[in-house]
């Protein structure tokens, strides 16, 4: 088996929880990728993220995340990965951001030829589930074998065992792994 990859968009700061603004030390996706990572160790784990910092009030950010959709943008990346051709699986993790994912994840996956490899989405958010991402995930890694996402409600990201075990359990490497 090939190693795991876990990448993941996250904001920290004030986010959309359970009806109201409320500022996270971690972001959602950061917290369901760290249960992610105690389950799975040998992992390697890249944080997706821009060169820019979003606006800390929660609307200015996500206006600028909807204008950002309409321009299609595709913001550059802080650290670049060196490659993924050591890995055969790709566990990604992302906010739904109108109904898709943040506009750098589009650049992550345009980055890389994901031939061959297993791309096991999960997305949180606080009702609008997985959007349109799963499609736009095909389309863009094409030669990939994209398994069907996991939603996971954002407020309950810290108490998400059961859709974490769902996403390990969904994976090409749940017959080398049963940690349950």
């Amino acid at each position: 088996m090939g190693k795991i990859l876990i990448a993941y968009y996250s904001r920290r700061g004030e986010n959309y929880w359970n009806g109201s603004i409320r500022n996270l030390a971690k972001g959602n996706t950061e917290v369901v990728v760290e249960k992610l990572k105690a389950l799975l160790p040998d992992a390697d784990v890249y944080h997706i993220d821009t060169t820019y910092e979003y606006p800390k009030d929660y609307y200015e950010c996500i206006d600028q995340a909807k204008q950002e959709l309409r321009e299609q943008a595709r913001p550059e990346l802080r650290n670049e990965l060196d490659g993924i051709d050591g890995y055969d699986t790709i566990i990604l993790g992302y906010p739904n951001w109108w109904g898709t994912m943040p506009m750098v994840v589009y650049t992550f996956l345009e980055s890389f030829d994901f031939s061959g490899k297993t791309i096991i989405p999960f997305c949180t958010n606080e009702g609008s589930g997985m959007g349109s991402s799963e499609r736009f995930i095909k389309r863009e890694a094409p030669t990939a074998t994209v398994l069907g996402g996991v939603s996971i409600h954002g407020a309950e990201a810290a108490h998400a065992d059961a859709q974490v075990r769902t996403i390990i359990s969904n994976s090409a490497f749940a017959s080398e792994f049963s940690p349950f």
